[in-house]
């Protein structure tokens, strides 16, 4: 990569300062010997498109897109790949050399690639999948899940309608169940996954009954603050696999950093140690 012009990234969100990309994307240019920088950028939302636009004249050649921004920036991009139309949400922007600009969505690539490197023994086709909430997130989860060949997705989330929706917008794999209902088809799935902020640092607890979680079922928390839910605690205390959160984050930043900086990180015990530190 030329000297003469350092690449640029960026987060963009609202707020943004908790982020943790900085962190992680600070240590994978210092490992590789990158010359380019990224940073946060605070921006509210009646200022997005602006910024988004402006960016590309000023040396950057993408973005990540946290939280209230994801929908809105689809809007934005002249182009959104298949898997971001799917989730309806984007989280990485590509600034090409042509001045356009591309929308992606990685979480789903995220989630099953930390699922796959934490639980090595889970067999997507060996079973249903119960997925606690109906959110942003989620909807990335139940995209890649279903992809890789889950054969069910029991879909539970404390508002019926928003699980409808998604069963409607996925197809006859997803089954909604009643959130009362949830602890009762446990014992049928060989994977839970909690996509709902329940159990987060300042968030209630997560009150779905677990006594039908089995040894052999694979259990993982989206949250990773903290990074032992109360959730991944019990599960491990009964024998579970268990997979937190933080593998996700580091996982969904690894194609943006190969499309911006021209290297495909490694997310090993070193980038988990600098994203804590």
């Amino acid at each position: 990569m030329s000297e003469e012009k350092i690449p640029l990234a960026a987060v963009i969100g609202c707020p943004v300062a908790h982020s943790k990309s900085p962190k992680l994307q600070r240590h994978w240019l210092n490992t590789y010997g990158i010359s380019g920088h990224y940073v946060p950028m605070h921006v509210e939302t009646v200022d997005l498109a602006e910024v988004i636009r402006s960016l590309p004249k000023m040396g950057f050649v993408g973005a990540n897109v946290t939280i209230p921004h994801k929908e809105a920036v689809m809007t934005i991009a002249d182009q959104v790949t298949d898997r971001a139309s799917l989730i309806g949400a984007a989280n990485t922007l590509i600034f090409r050399k042509d001045g356009t600009i591309l929308a992606d969505n990685t979480d789903g690539y995220g989630f099953i690639t930390n699922l796959h490197q934490s639980a090595p023994d889970w067999v997507p086709k060996s079973g249903a999948a119960v997925v606690l909430g109906a959110g942003g997130a989620c909807r990335a989860v139940v995209a890649s899940l279903l992809e890789a060949g889950v054969p069910e997705v029991m879909l539970s989330n404390r508002t019926r309608s928003r699980a409808d929706q998604l069963r409607k917008e996925f197809g006859a794999r997803i089954r909604v169940v009643e959130w009362v209902q949830a602890g009762n088809v446990i014992e049928e799935a060989t994977l839970l996954v909690n996509t709902t902020s329940l159990g987060m640092v300042g968030k209630p607890r997560l009150r779905v009954p677990l006594d039908g979680l089995r040894p052999e079922t694979v259990v993982t928390d989206l949250i990773y603050a903290p990074l032992k839910t109360e959730l991944l605690k019990y599960a491990d205390e009964i024998g579970c696999t268990t997979v937190d959160g933080l593998g996700m984050l580091l996982h969904q930043a690894v194609p943006g950093f190969e499309r911006w900086f021209g290297r495909r990180p490694e997310v090993d015990g070193d980038t988990r140690a600098a994203v804590l530190k």
